[in-house]
């Protein structure tokens, strides 16, 4: 039997006081636990911690890290010790919950905490868990992986079985943050329809902030499997690194892979093909470093904020458009729209499929949400075009806007052949601009948040 780990996510409220202060601050934290191990509660149990840690007015640091001991029985304690940065300053939390079989809630939702920099106590607080907001979250959120294989090298493996009349990519983009550059890798597996052999092929692309997009193209060459990712003459996109060398390009990256998994489409269309294709993240954003070359120039990116995604499926649509944001702090929108190539769908509108990950939650909770709910309810619309498109839509109390704007000289045109030999055409731009503005209602729509992107935002339109 396959051994399995846990992973589960927490979110906890309260307050700090730090040193020199004459007042308590608010303090949120936002977790992921990662453990090796089922979570059984007669043992002890350790987990590695990533997530977000702020306090108002002080601290706003996404990239936390740190350990968590979980032994309700064995120790009577819950322990947790987690890294991060406050105004340049490296802190730790140190604190844990002391488990009490006479006040079993209180105990498991209080967690006092000191905080300590260079092993000198700077804060002291509280932190709760809201058994009334938190409680369903935090159950829905368990997994149990099989362990020693992460979530993101699992998704990375191939899908494609041998059937023949199947597409399926592997591709990265990032952004160079030292000189505004962005980065296309593309790794695409073509199995024709009339069941001849299948191929590889695909292109490395720079879009330069002061200078034209420049690009090379590899294969086509034979497909060979790869346990991992994508392998073919001599470029290869497995996990944690992506290398590869045609005509004036070279590059050579690692990538580290931070937050979840993000389903574009819903999650069961990624292991059960049955919708036309269907794109996912192994992990919300990635760090990039390393080097690019490009005939005399060289990209030498440095924790470079990017992603890397996966899509499998027929072919391509009629008509579609794409948008990775990274909107900073952790918050990343990811947006397909996209007609159908089969009968019937090709009459629709373009179906939204939205995911905005914010604060360690994505919206709308169910991607169905965003996609069926414009075909039946006219909740989401896209208007697709150049040089600029467009989606906007509502779930729940929230409603979107977004705008997207591909400047003509920071776009890249390529040609597509899908399975049965017809082709399609794509508009890349890794440079692009967006608008993203998020309103809440409150007896009226009242602005909540709202993001401007400059050559940052990653986008595509794709049309027959």
């Amino acid at each position: 039997m396959t051994a399995r780990g846990t992973v589960f996510e927490e979110t906890m409220l309260g307050r700090v006081r730090l040193v020199h202060e004459d007042r308590d601050r608010p303090v949120r934290l936002d977790l992921t636990a990662r453990a090796d191990d089922v979570l059984l509660p007669h043992r002890t149990t350790h987990a590695r911690l990533t997530g977000r840690v702020r306090i108002a007015g002080r601290a706003d640091d996404p990239e936390a890290v740190g350990q968590l001991e979980i032994s309700p029985l064995a120790r009577r304690r819950i322990r947790y010790r987690i890294t991060f940065t406050l105004e340049g300053r490296r802190l730790t939390l140190d604190g844990w919950k002391s488990v009490s079989p006479r006040r079993p809630l209180t105990s498991l939702t209080v967690l006092p905490y000191t905080l300590y920099e260079d092993g000198e106590r700077v804060g002291d607080g509280t932190l709760r868990f809201s058994l009334t907001t938190g409680l369903l979250p935090f159950l829905t959120s368990f997994r149990f992986p099989r362990a020693g294989v992460p979530a993101a090298d699992r998704d990375h493996a191939p899908r494609w079985d041998g059937t023949p009349g199947r597409t399926e990519v592997w591709y990265t983009t990032l952004t160079d943050p030292a000189t505004g550059s962005g980065v296309w890798l593309h790794h695409e597996l073509v199995a024709p329809t009339d069941g001849s052999g299948a191929y590889a092929h695909g292109w490395a692309a720079v879009f330069p902030k002061d200078g034209p997009v420049e690009h090379a193209l590899f294969g086509p060459v034979p497909w060979e499997a790869s346990p991992d990712g994508f392998t073919a003459e001599g470029v290869s996109a497995v996990p944690g690194r992506l290398t590869g060398s045609v005509g004036p390009f070279a590059w050579a990256l690692t990538e580290t892979p931070e937050g979840p998994p993000l389903h574009t489409f819903p999650r069961w269309s990624w292991r059960r093909p049955w919708l036309p294709a269907a794109q996912m993240l192994p992990a919300t954003r990635a760090r990039y470093t390393g080097t690019v070359r490009y005939g005399t120039r060289e990209l030498s990116p440095d924790g470079a904020p990017g992603a890397s995604a996966r899509i499998y499926g027929h072919g391509n649509a009629r008509r579609w458009a794409w948008l990775h944001a990274d909107l900073g702090g952790g918050d990343i929108l990811e947006i397909i729209a996209a007609v159908s190539m089969r009968r019937g769908l090709d009459r629709l509108p373009p179906l939204v499929f939205l995911r905005l990950h914010r604060d360690g939650r994505t919206w709308p909770r169910r991607v169905e949400r965003s996609a069926v709910g414009w075909a039946g309810l006219g909740r989401f619309r896209a208007d697709i075009g150049l040089p600029e498109w467009r989606v906007e839509g509502r779930a729940g109390r929230r409603r979107i806007r977004v705008t997207v704007t591909q400047p003509p000289e920071r776009t890249l045109s390529l040609d597509y052949t899908d399975p049965d030999g017809s082709r399609a055409v794509c508009r890349n731009s890794e440079a692009a601009d967006a608008v993203v503005q998020v309103d809440r209602w409150w007896g009226g729509w009242r602005p909540e948040a709202t993001w401007r992107l400059s050559g940052t935002a990653h986008a595509e339109v794709g049309e027959r």
